[in-house]
């Protein structure tokens, strides 16, 4: 375990980083930023599980990278030279994290495709089956890279130099391996001196915008405010805001997107000022298998999170419901367009998406 303040700047540090050699995987441990940057080892089922469920570790690209690299690391460890027997523990092994987060599909992404290496290369021995499944482990982070700078790219066509942009949640660099989804083109346009102005949602009840993503941004140099979730109108009233990204969790086929609570209500008021608003979803998140965002699994999260986390002193009465999902699901009629490493899905979805998927599999 490490712990640094101040010594560092965030962006020197990885996500999510496999330690082979010491069976472990290394991240930094959300939960504690942005006053302390501590990095923690996870080796066990039970410290993956938990890392994903309680956010240690987030960000759909993230989580997907955490689940290739951790199911990597618990096949490593099954012994046993009979692929059956493998197999068979694996697949419990799979379920088991698989079950962490149940709305972020880049989980049970990253999981079958690892599986499908096993099932792919049954034939060969059980030493060699792990090997392969390094390799797709960390084929998965490297792919995340590219991804997150082509969605970039993508991204950047969408503004002019001097832009205001806002975003909601945490989509950069802590999100994924590098760049981040939403803040992609926010990171390559400071690159070619865009100079953008960016305004951070705080993300109640986590905080995500304020402890996550204004940190990074600010970190990098970036021109960022952060404001209250309910500002959002405010600050797109008065013309700062010339267009919003964020990113996803999920895209349905019909192009309905589930993203960090509060979302649909940022698309809402964008739509409400005619600002365009867009999706920053890697292919990875795209799931044609469900039809609409009603169909999409919504996780809902202990009534802690909102009565007493962050606060010295609970700031509700004691015994009041709590309702607290943790994403909600933003309309595809609420959305601009859908920003993939292969271009740009608009209206209607049901056709582009296919498109878009076309190219991926090309």
């Amino acid at each position: 375990m490490e712990k640094e303040k101040n010594s560092k700047n965030i962006m020197d540090y990885a996500t999510v980083t496999l330690l082979d050699a010491e069976n472990a995987i290394e991240i930094i441990d959300q939960t504690k930023l942005p006053g302390t940057i501590e990095l923690i080892r996870l080796k066990s089922a039970q410290e993956i599980w938990d890392a994903i469920y309680l956010l240690k570790v987030r960000g759909a690209p993230a989580i997907g990278v955490a689940a290739g690299f951790g199911i990597y690391l618990l096949a490593k460890e099954i012994e046993t030279e009979d692929y059956e027997v493998f197999y068979e523990t694996f697949q419990k092994q799979k379920e088991y994290l698989n079950s962490s987060r149940p709305t972020a599909v880049n989980l049970s992404w990253a999981l079958n495709r690892m599986e499908r290496v096993c099932i792919a290369n049954k034939n060969k021995p059980v030493a060699e089956i792990k090997e392969l499944l390094h390799k797709e482990a960390i084929e998965i982070q490297e792919e995340d890279i590219r991804v997150c700078k082509s969605i970039g790219e993508h991204g950047l066509a969408l503004v002019k130099p001097g832009d205001g942009i806002l975003t909601h949640c945490n989509a950069g660099q802590l999100a994924t391996s590098k760049y981040g989804t939403a803040t992609a083109p926010i990171y390559l346009g400071e690159e070619r001196g865009y100079h953008f102005h960016v305004f951070a949602d705080e993300t109640r009840p986590l905080l995500q915008g304020a402890r996550l993503t204004s940190f990074e941004l600010h970190a990098a140099g970036v021109d960022v405010t952060l404001i209250c979730d309910n500002m959002s109108g405010a600050v797109m009233k008065q013309g700062l805001v010339q267009a919003v990204f964020v990113g996803c969790d999920r895209v349905a086929a019909n192009g309905d997107t589930a993203n960090k609570i509060g979302t649909s209500v940022v698309a809402t008021v964008a739509k409400r000022y005619h600002v365009p608003f867009y999706v920053c979803a890697p292919t990875s998140t795209i799931d044609l298998n469900t039809a609409t965002g009603d169909d999409i699994c919504i996780e809902e999260r202990p009534a802690e999170e909102v009565t007493e986390m962050w606060y010295q002193e609970r700031m509700a009465p004691e015994g009041v419901k709590v309702y607290n999902p943790a994403f909600d699901v933003t309309d595809h009629d609420l959305i601009s367009g859908i920003v993939t490493e292969y271009g740009i899905a608009r209206e209607p979805y049901m056709e582009s998406l296919k498109e878009i998927l076309s190219k991926r599999n090309a």
